[in-house]
């Protein structure tokens, strides 16, 4: 089986079955920009200036940031595509922000990582998976899609 084929889904303990938000949505922001090193501050700003016209928390405005910022870079670094888009949906008590390439998922896995790899990077899904209730990542010949749903106000756990 080809890795672009497979559906992978992290979610944690009973954040499993926590629901996406139901019904349409209160407010939603959507931005497109070519994935290139200054896409990472421009999305950011995007999400933080959204969240901050609905009126949101700043806890919740950072925590959306930061995790806007993590899976654009993970764009950047993963996928080889020469756009990404992130969408953002308002639904009262949480978020969902979805952030999607069309690029091809390239495994870094096999590659040894040393001390300084370690220090400097690859916890950027881990920061995700504190942000959110749950999160997940969707690998199809047409790219990637990866969402998570974030509460408004206090984090998860």
């Amino acid at each position: 089986m080809a890795i672009s084929s497979l559906r992978i889904e992290s979610v944690e303990g009973d954040r499993a079955s926590d629901p996406a938000p139901t019904g349409r949505a209160t407010a939603v922001a959507l931005r497109d920009a070519p994935a290139s090193p200054a896409a990472v501050p421009a999305l950011r700003h995007f999400a933080r200036d959204a969240a901050r016209r609905w009126d949101l928390p700043d806890e919740t405005v950072d925590r959306l940031a930061l995790v806007v910022t993590e899976l654009v870079t993970n764009t950047l670094l993963h996928s080889g595509s020469p756009d990404v888009v992130v969408a953002i949906e308002y639904h009262g008590t949480a978020l969902t922000v979805e952030v999607r390439d069309s690029g091809t998922w390239r495994d870094h896995r096999s590659r040894r990582r040393g001390a300084e790899d370690v220090a400097t990077g690859g916890r950027g899904l881990e920061l995700v998976r504190q942000c959110s209730t749950w999160w997940r990542a969707v690998l199809s010949p047409l790219g990637t899609r990866v969402m998570a749903c974030l509460p408004v106000g206090p984090p998860p756990g």
